[in-house]
């Protein structure tokens, strides 16, 4: 997250009124089907109530590996499991609410469950997940998500001959969804926005093929480098980088 210079819970909206409502969830797997998600581990449910993004980001961001990311397209769901993610703090010189709230990191001041996109280097977007109650600026920068749904409009965005160049990297899955700074502080709690996080029903059968989880340093930062709030999977070929593992 560091790159971008400091320019990302509301009291609380409760778990059960976070699910999907039955015919969302009904249009959701409906749409997976045809998608071809029903396939072993790749099974889409409910999305996450806010509670679920409530506690620190270093605790939720092991928890989203094997769920999915989901863009919403004209065409239908795009997206798949996420593989990849990093932990930013409060308090944290990485993070881009070190300093103070500005126009351009308010959706990191929450409430817990929205978007946090943002602009590196002038070009690349990167997606984040807010964490915490609202006022404390914490986020997940989902970092690689597998190609599982919606291949042709991630091809119609980003031109590779390697599939996992589509997703293997924050920039690059940005560019694949075609997430930009347009989608800043939508709610990932729900289904109609235009980009959301869903349960991967068989996440355990996921991690199975496609673990152990690996912690480790986070990439591309120069403050707070040392701090082990990078995650991944280690059997997912779609990895940014892999790193001597800290623990």
């Amino acid at each position: 997250m560091e790159p971008t210079p400091p320019h990302k819970p509301r009291s609380s909206r409760r778990e059960s009124a976070h699910y999907f409502p039955r015919k969302d969830q009904s249009r959701l797997t409906s749409a997976a089907t045809v998608q071809g998600l029903n396939a072993p581990n790749f099974v889409l449910g409910d999305s996450f109530p806010e509670a679920f993004y409530e506690p620190s980001a270093k605790v939720v961001a092991p928890l989203l590996l094997g769920h999915f990311l989901i863009r919403n397209t004209p065409a239908g769901l795009c997206g798949g499991p996420i593989v990849e993610t990093e932990a930013y703090l409060i308090g944290d010189p990485a993070c881009h609410g070190f300093i103070r709230e500005t126009p351009r990191n308010r959706s990191l001041y929450g409430p817990p469950g929205l978007a946090y996109v943002y602009l590196i280097y002038g070009f690349h977007c990167c997606f984040n997940a807010v964490c915490q109650p609202k006022g404390s600026p914490e986020a997940i920068l989902i970092r690689a998500i597998e190609v599982a749904f919606g291949e042709e409009f991630m091809r119609a965005h980003r031109t590779v001959t390697d599939r996992r160049q589509l997703t293997n990297g924050p920039g690059k899955l940005c560019a694949a969804l075609d997430i930009d700074r347009r989608l800043d502080a939508v709610n990932l709690c729900d289904a109609a926005s235009p980009v959301f996080i869903a349960r991967n029903s068989e996440r355990d059968q996921f991690l199975m093929g496609k673990g152990p989880i690996i912690t480790t340093t986070r990439i591309g930062i120069t403050r707070a480098a040392e701090l082990p709030l990078r995650f991944y999977l280690e059997g997912s070929p779609y990895v940014s980088r892999r790193e001597k593992r800290v623990r």
